[in-house]
């Protein structure tokens, strides 16, 4: 982002940042809302400052009154609450065999979803079209049950008046921020726009080319429009390029920049991050916990990690391949070239049909990060847990706890993963919508 050293620019972030503490606290309020003086006061911003910032947001529908507090003198305060339907965003879960898609409110509830088989291993080009396809295909039910009405691509299509794409809306850009540098250093911006923090930003391409906008989308306009589209895939992969690595079992896609490519068939801003650290934010935007590791056992094993509240990527965004340490020096060969690891046992041990050897496996694995990072909660999820969850919560917590015990160490949490099954694909929307909060 040009002249991003300036005094100009500093206090243009200062005041996106502003606005999204403000939409981060009326989105933890819900239905009951927060008055402009608790916003104040919670904030640290100036009166001023506060009313300023609610006025524009409510220009742009995305707050409403709340009704009003019991005065304590004079008049009494307005409480104002979000609109969860003003905006919209899209996860995508790109596994090595399903793709699952979902379509989230501001408040991160899901309105619709959908699951189709993938094959992570076809061609660039037939797996792009099996993922834009899926989203096509969520719109098209979001429209059919009538989660929302409008124009076909009205407010989804570049070009005139989107409040997504280029050229239209104006949206939290409005009061004072492009939401994050333009081009490669944004977290959420793709093929050079300013991101989705805008809400009325550039951030996918322009020119209605959509192939989701009008038409392939159902008529479905959301009112407000798409904030953007979130991916979760396989790592590892560069979260800030939007570029995917080697991933394991699929050297194919090392090196091809899957946010870019889907930014431009769907005309949409696009995130992409690995599957576990998208599960991982979720735990973040939920207040789940400061400090803990989402293990993912499913067609592959990873982890996504919470430190000090956020989530941690590493610096080169490659951080939590956990089923990549290896265990068994003479173990058996893994695709990723090592022999031993992690992943390849745990797998191994799913595919005979002992959990209780995979409980164990994960264990060992879990019992080390904890050591590691000193970490005080540990979620399970992924299809291989999901089916069958106690005995993994039970060997995980077993081992682990013998070990703390033998380090005299508190005692660590062990849980399945409160969304299940889309803890991923939800997380992947939450890529969108977490820089409006302030968070992720």
């Amino acid at each position: 982002m040009s002249g991003a050293g300036g005094p100009g620019a500093n206090l243009t972030a200062l005041r996106s940042h502003n606005a999204a503490l403000v939409l981060r606290l009326l989105r933890d309020a819900g239905e009951d809302g927060v008055s402009r003086p608790e916003l104040a006061g919670r904030t640290g911003l100036t009166p001023q400052a506060v009313s300023k910032i609610t006025a524009r947001l409510r220009a742009e529908g995305l707050l409403a009154e709340a009704g009003q507090r019991a005065s304590t003198g004079g008049k009494p305060p307005t409480a104002l609450r979000l609109v969860p339907d003003a905006r919209h965003a899209i996860g995508l879960q790109l596994d090595r065999d399903e793709v699952t898609a979902v379509l989230v409110d501001l408040a991160g509830t899901p309105v619709a979803a959908r699951s189709a088989p993938f094959d992570f291993g076809a061609p660039a080009e037939e797996a792009l079209a099996a993922a834009t396809a899926e989203v096509r295909a969520l719109l098209a039910d979001a429209a059919a049950s009538g989660v929302a009405g409008g124009t076909a691509g009205g407010d989804i299509a570049a070009g005139g008046g989107s409040d997504v794409a280029a050229g239209g809306g104006t949206g939290v850009a409005d009061l004072g921020g492009t939401g994050g540098p333009a081009g490669g250093g944004s977290d959420v911006a793709a093929g050079g726009g300013t991101g989705v923090a805008d809400l009325g930003g550039t951030g996918g391409p322009a020119g209605g080319g959509s192939d989701v906008a009008a038409g392939a989308g159902g008529g479905f306009a959301l009112g407000g429009g798409l904030l953007g589209v979130g991916v979760a895939a396989p790592g590892p992969l560069d979260h800030g390029s939007g570029v995917l690595h080697r991933v394991t079992g699929f050297p194919q896609w090392d090196g091809f920049p899957l946010r870019d490519a889907l930014a431009e068939r769907l005309a949409l801003p696009v995130v992409l991050d690995k599957d576990t650290n998208a599960a991982a934010l979720g735990l973040v935007t939920a207040g789940t916990a400061e400090s803990a590791a989402y293990l993912h056992l499913g067609t592959g094993l990873g982890a996504g990690l919470v430190l000090g509240g956020d989530v941690y990527r590493g610096a080169r965004t490659d951080a939590g391949e956990f089923g990549h340490q290896v265990i068994q020096l003479d173990g058996p060969p893994c695709d990723c070239g090592n022999n031993g690891c992690l992943e390849a046992l745990c797998l191994a041990a799913v595919a005979r049909g002992d959990r209780t050897d995979a409980a164990r496996l994960l264990g060992i694995g879990a019992t080390n990060l904890v050591r590691l990072l000193d970490i005080d909660r540990v979620l399970l999820g992924g299809r291989m847990v999901l089916a069958d969850p106690e005995p993994y919560v039970r060997g995980v917590a077993s081992m682990i706890a013998e070990d703390s015990a033998r380090a005299s160490r508190p005692p660590v949490s062990v849980d399945v993963v409160e969304r299940g099954e889309r803890a991923v694909v939800e997380g992947a929307a939450r890529l969108v919508l977490a820089p409006l909060f302030a968070l992720g």
